[in-house]
């Protein structure tokens, strides 16, 4: 992580800038990849006031400002809000990917993988976020047919289970239905 330093009206002591090092590389566990700290300290007749800003490598930008009277105080103080900070963004970013996730593997749990030769690895080109309407296998069919589309997600409206329907080559349907 590159650390640079600015003193406004301060000592630019070695320890004070160790202290800060320390405590900021602490703040790497909670982010991938950080590139970038800017700290500032500054003195204002009795008030210290410490500013940091996080920039991490996927454009996630943190930003934590405290003043006390004592600039370890300060830095301290503005090194918790900013663990809150990362934590909550981890969280926010964690929980996004499990939801992802999970409809990914409900949705391919259902898919025969008899006779089909693994890749080593796999690209997703695009995801969608679809609203599973109620509707009858007919209603999806019709849709189908009017969207040109391969095939149809929905729930059922007679058991309330996530049903994918598509055409096969051989122009028949398959219906495919989520146990519950």
């Amino acid at each position: 992580m590159q650390i640079s330093f600015t003193f406004r009206n301060a000592d630019a002591g070695d320890g004070l800038k160790e202290y800060v090092t320390k405590k900021v590389t602490k703040l790497e566990r909670y982010i991938d990849k950080p590139v970038e700290a800017k700290v500032v300290l500054s003195v204002e007749k009795y008030r210290n006031v410490a500013e940091i800003n996080l920039i991490a490598a996927k454009g996630a930008i943190i930003n934590g400002k405290e003043e006390a009277k004592e600039m370890i105080v300060a830095i301290d103080t503005v090194i918790d809000k900013i663990e809150r900070q990362l934590k909550k963004h981890k969280e926010k970013i964690r929980k996004h990917k499990d939801t992802v996730e999970k409809g990914i593997a409900e949705g391919l749990s259902s898919i025969s993988t008899e006779g089909v030769e693994e890749e080593s690895s796999y690209k997703v080109v695009e995801i969608r976020k679809i609203i599973l309407n109620p509707m009858s296998v007919d209603d999806a069919i019709l849709q189908m047919e009017e969207s040109n589309n391969h095939f149809v997600m929905f729930r059922d409206a007679a058991s309330e289970n996530v049903s994918v329907i598509y055409r096969r080559d051989d122009g028949n349907y398959e219906l495919i239905q989520a146990a519950s």
